[in-house]
């Protein structure tokens, strides 16, 4: 039965504290600022150091959402964590995160859709308010990508950051909230973005290790032209189940993983530069924590207004990609 729609009851957001700039990566990788700025629009990252794992990240972005809704933690009925880099195979991140929480009911689980995991996430999450099974659910995307990282691949050790943004969602007014979801992959070009090892296929062993299995393997040229074609095709369609379009977009906030693609994106779809959100150049690509961390930085202005049409739309691994349409209130 539905119970209504799930809308955005408070955010928060954490990134660590050590940033890499790209005159840094110039010292340990063949490569150039002025390059990377070019070919991605990506300045500086926020690198995890010591032990400091995915769901560390979570949690600060989890108590700053809490406290932004004036909700505490026994109150939350759900615990859902999209994340790519989780802290390990199992237990989820999602029962590390309740732990250090210190909430005693809510269930839990992790969600995998790579860079698109957000967009999957709020989704997932959004059905358990409309259905009426819960209350609230604390969405949390997360990733700690740096830690599976090659620093001598210049191809992939330019373009990952790390980081946390977190959603406490709750019922929402009748034409407000979530208003409509387009989800999509395509398992067929799984080998274009990928981690071989540390899985059933390839268990973590002294020749993974050797062969460089744990780290990030990309087929750069292809998962741009995949991502070029579906950037403005998730939109759209995420905009006609909603019985929207492009010029009732508000605001288009979009996965951060390079300034190209979201250039391209934005000019098909014929949404002005203004109307697009972007802070690459300040975080790099954060995976599940992009759109949440994008958002937040709009946020925190006081820019969003009651009513505003919020367009989310990811795209990564699996392939997978999909949008989220979003009416502020």
């Amino acid at each position: 039965m539905y119970n209504g729609p799930a809308g955005i009851a408070g955010m928060g957001v954490y990134v660590p504290e050590k940033i890499l700039t790209n005159s840094e990566l110039e010292k340990i990788v063949d490569t150039s600022d002025e390059w990377i700025r070019t070919r991605t629009g990506i300045v500086e990252r926020r690198v995890v150091e010591g032990d400091t794992a995915t769901s560390d990240l979570a949690v600060p972005a989890a108590k700053a959402a809490l406290e932004d809704a004036g909700v505490h933690i026994d109150e939350v009925d759900l615990i859902l964590v999209a994340a790519s880099t989780p802290d390990m195979i199992f237990p989820s991140t999602a029962c590390l995160v309740q732990k250090k929480l210190n909430s005693k009911g809510a269930a839990a689980f992790d969600l995998q859709a790579a860079c698109t995991g957000f967009v999957y996430g709020l989704t997932v999450a959004s059905q358990f308010i409309e259905t009426g099974m819960y209350k609230t659910v604390l969405f949390i995307g997360a990733d700690a990508f740096t830690r599976h990282i090659n620093w001598k691949d210049r191809g992939t050790c330019i373009l990952f950051g790390d980081g946390a943004g977190a959603f406490v969602l709750r019922r929402a007014e009748k034409g407000y909230g979530l208003l409509s979801s387009y989800l999509a992959a395509d398992g067929s070009g799984a080998d274009l973005l990928k981690i071989p090892a540390g899985g059933s296929c390839h268990p973590g062993s002294e020749q993974s290790i050797k062969e460089g299995l744990h780290y990030v393997y990309m087929n750069g040229s292809e998962v741009f032209k995949f991502a070029v074609r579906v950037f403005p095709e998730a939109v759209q369609k995420a905009l006609d189940k909603a019985g929207l379009t492009v010029d009732d977009i508000d605001y288009l906030v979009p996965h951060q993983a390079n300034i190209r693609i979201i250039n391209s994106g934005a000019e098909r779809l014929g949404i002005s530069k203004e109307k697009v959100v972007v802070n690459l150049d300040r975080y790099g690509n954060t995976s599940t924590a992009s759109i949440p961390l994008a958002l937040y930085d709009l946020y925190k202005t006081g820019s969003l207004k009651r009513g505003d049409v919020l367009v989310f739309v990811g795209y990564g691994a699996g392939l997978t990609w999909g949008a989220n349409v979003v009416r502020w209130y």
